[in-house]
């Protein structure tokens, strides 16, 4: 949109909103459901995925676990999310990983795969109402049949969708809500009307579609095209920056922020969640907003680290940290429920900030209101315009069905960013309204609610054990009959998936290993290697051992690696450095400074073969490096300059099946 036309856009919305009054203490503001109520409130959430987000949240022991869950979404206790979307894993990197498909090929199916059903099911198991979202960000390649599109094929596409929904209640009794439309290039409208038309057939006509789950120009198409209209339920946009456009509010369709936030999880974090929570509604009409990432679960050196509303990335210590957006999101999730109905009577603060206030249609009420500073509020995305944001006194005058409220409970959050002393969540003492008014004096940087709910709390548990870096010493024999997850404990997938797998060929000490399944490149908006990868450990970590045994299945092209120092993982893996050795079917074995093996340290002759287990062992000290193959010392090297440090890994030459055991790294 032209940047003139969207200044009049906003300059037009911000005329709707209701005109305070001045008064000798400052502003009044009514709050009044008199002249109507504005737009449904949908909820807050958290997502899990886009991609592998939650991959180390569920190696956390008890009680460390259920505490972190409980502080996402035990309903009165922490964050109590409304909302939990969740990737349909693809086979792909879609972000920080990636995750599993629930048909890694055409002829495969299986619902246990990754970790997302069971965050579901705990998520349901503490609030049974929540609602539940899907997208899939990225497919298994032969969605796409051959092509890096998955829209070429809409009925393999949308039955591939439909399969994971229909799992997700056959096999755990749960009930998806809405469906999102995988968006990054551009939205294909043919797709979504075979896909509402396949969930219509099938018995899903209560999911709805959420379209296109990136901007909103999807909105010209919907006032254009009625079968389209009719086959979407909301509009979601990702990183709006609070605003929306009017050809979207033309539609009347539910508008969503469905990704948002990205922002690293300190106070300013917690700021950018304050101001977006109230301003996505107040410029943008937006009835909902879901936070990318719901708990930053994933090694904090992969992109965007700690871009969750809490975190959780040391299950070996057990240590997790409630960050403050969990409170700010408390502010609004205790004392709402979605269902709730917005006021007309929301805007802006005339010394900056903004107030939201919400009605269940039965009495009670609850205002939010924020004072978050421009440079105390910046998010990740979009660049925030400036504004300022200065104290002030604010009067709200209650009227209509609201003008009989005598009190209202107090909760309150100060980011005192000068002293570094910052209130979360406080309760205050009830106010008492005089005629239907009360007055509170904002300072900068503070969140308010106020509310007739009385059911608040701020839950607590004993600290978590201390913080502790990954253990040095670590091994892993995969020998697990009936794992809970099919990922092993603390691998993070960069390329590829790897899984537990039960050898039934080979009974003997490699009857349980772990094997990457992948064989062919995923349908993804994002830069998988042309390798598969898991990296795990460390990432400060210089000299290492990293051992494992191998078993290559492709006998033409088949090849393998252990590697240290690996840089680099998420959308950034295509460019890893580090040390890798390879082997390879063909008998050789190379040596490289990177993962794409454009950079060669060594080569030469080592006599593997495809379908024979091998021990490769690396060995990375300083500048100088050696590789042990069954014992034998196949290789020296000097000279290894950068990088200076990172993880330990292990991988493929290429999209194809490898068995992988007793992996070992020792650390100093």
């Amino acid at each position: 949109m032209d940047s003139r036309l969207l200044w009049v856009f906003a300059s037009a919305v911000c005329l709707l909103l209701p005109l305070p009054v001045r008064s000798l203490s400052g502003q009044t503001y009514p709050l009044t459901d008199e002249g109507g109520l504005g737009r449904v409130f949908d909820g807050i959430g958290g997502l899990s995925g886009g991609g592998a987000t939650s991959r180390l949240l569920v190696n956390y022991a008890e009680p460390y676990r259920s505490q972190i869950l409980d502080y996402l979404f035990k309903p009165n206790f922490g964050a109590s999310l409304h909302i939990l979307k969740v990737e349909i894993g693809g086979d792909a990197q879609t972000t920080d990983g990636t995750e599993p498909s629930h048909m890694h090929y055409e002829n495969d199916e299986n619902y246990f795969r990754g970790y997302e059903w069971w965050l579901m099911k705990e998520a349901k198991k503490r609030n049974p109402n929540i609602t539940l979202i899907a997208l899939p960000w990225a497919f298994p390649g032969w969605v796409g049949r051959g092509k890096n599109w998955p829209y070429d094929f809409p009925d393999v596409t949308a039955a591939y969708v439909v399969n994971w929904i229909l799992g997700a209640k056959t096999y755990h009794d749960l009930d998806i809500q809405y469906i999102g439309i995988w968006n990054e290039r551009n939205f294909d409208s043919t797709y979504i009307k075979v896909l509402r038309n396949m969930l219509d057939k099938v018995g899903l006509t209560d999911v709805g579609i959420v379209a296109a789950d990136g901007d909103w120009s999807i909105a010209n198409s919907l006032i254009s095209d009625p079968h389209l209209n009719d086959s979407v339920q909301v509009i979601g946009a990702h990183y709006p920056g609070t605003t929306t456009v009017p050809q979207a509010l033309k539609t009347q369709k539910k508008l969503w922020s469905s990704e948002d936030y990205s922002t690293f999880n300190d106070e300013v974090g917690g700021g950018c969640w304050a101001r977006i929570l109230n301003q996505n509604y107040v410029n943008g009409q937006m009835t909902a907003t879901i936070s990318w990432n719901l708990v930053a679960s994933y090694y904090e050196e992969l992109p965007f680290g700690r871009d969750g509303l809490m975190t959780a990335q040391e299950p070996w210590s057990g240590n997790y940290v409630v960050e403050s957006p969990i409170w700010i999101t408390a502010h609004t999730t205790q004392f709402t429920q979605p269902g709730w109905t917005y006021l007309q009577t929301v805007g802006h603060l005339s010394q900056g900030g903004s107030y939201v206030a919400l009605t269940d249609g039965y009495g009670n009420l609850t205002v939010v209101i924020e004072t978050m500073t421009h440079d105390h509020s910046v998010c990740i995305r979009p660049p925030l315009p400036p504004f300022n944001v200065t104290s002030q006194n604010a009067t709200f005058q209650l009227k209509g069905s609201f003008a009989s409220i005598k009190e209202l409970q107090v909760w309150r959050s100060h980011f005192d960013f000068k002293e570094k002393k910052h209130s979360l969540f406080e309760k205050l003492t009830p106010v008492k309204l005089i005629d239907g008014s009360f007055t509170l004096n904002l300072a900068e940087d503070e969140v308010y609610t106020l509310t007739t709910v009385r059911m608040g709390r701020k839950g607590s548990f004993p600290d978590p054990p201390p913080s502790a870096r990954f253990p040095k010493t670590y091994k892993d024999d995969f020998d697990i009959r009936n794992p809970p997850f099919s990922e092993a404990p603390n691998f993070a997938d960069q390329t590829g998936v790897f899984e537990y797998y039960i050898n039934l060929t080979d009974p003997g000490p490699h009857a349980f290993t772990m094997r990457q399944v992948v064989t062919q490149r995923p349908v993804t908006w994002a830069a998988d290697s042309d390798q598969t990868v898991t990296v795990i450990g460390d990432y400060r970590w210089q000299n290492m051992m990293v051992s494992c045994d191998v078993f290559m299945e492709n006998v033409k092209s088949g090849g393998v690696f252990v590697a240290a120092r690996v840089d680099k993982g998420g959308q950034s893996i295509r460019s890893a450095k580090g040390v890798f050795f390879w082997v390879f079917a063909n008998g050789s074995y190379r040596v490289t400074n990177d993962l794409a093996g454009k950079t060669v340290l060594a080569e030469g002759v080592s006599g593997t073969g495809a379908f024979d287990w091998y021990n490769l062992s690396l060995f990375v000290q300083g500048q100088s490096a050696f590789g042990v193959l069954d014992g034998r010392q196949l290789w020296k090297i000097t000279g290894v300059s950068s990088p200076k440090n990172g993880w330990a890994a292990i991988g493929t030459g290429s999209f194809e099946l490898a068995q992988f055991d007793n992996f070992n790294v020792l650390a100093e």
